[in-house]
C-alpha cells in the first residue's frame, strides 16, 4: 500500500478490532461504504477492502484465529 489514505484507514479499522474489520468487509463486499471509507473513492474502497481480507486471511490461518 503506497496511498497514505488507504494506509490510515486500514489501520484505523485493524485498530478497531477483529469484528469491526469483518464487518467492514461484508459491507465493503456488499458496495456499502463504512464511516471510516466516506472519503476514498470507490477505487481505494476496493483497495481497502483487499487489504482488509489479505489481513483476515494471515489470522484465520493462525491457530488462534481472531475473534
Amino acid at each position: 500500500m503506497h496511498d497514505p489514505d488507504i494506509n490510515r484507514c486500514v489501520e484505523q479499522l485493524c485498530e478497531q478490532g477483529c469484528q469491526s474489520v469483518r464487518q467492514a468487509i461484508r459491507h465493503l463486499s456488499a458496495g456499502e461504504a463504512p464511516a471510516a471509507t466516506r472519503r476514498l473513492s470507490p477505487e481505494q474502497r476496493r483497495e481497502v477492502l483487499r487489504e482488509l481480507r489479505t489481513i483476515m486471511s494471515i489470522y484465520d490461518q493462525r491457530e488462534s484465529g481472531c475473534d
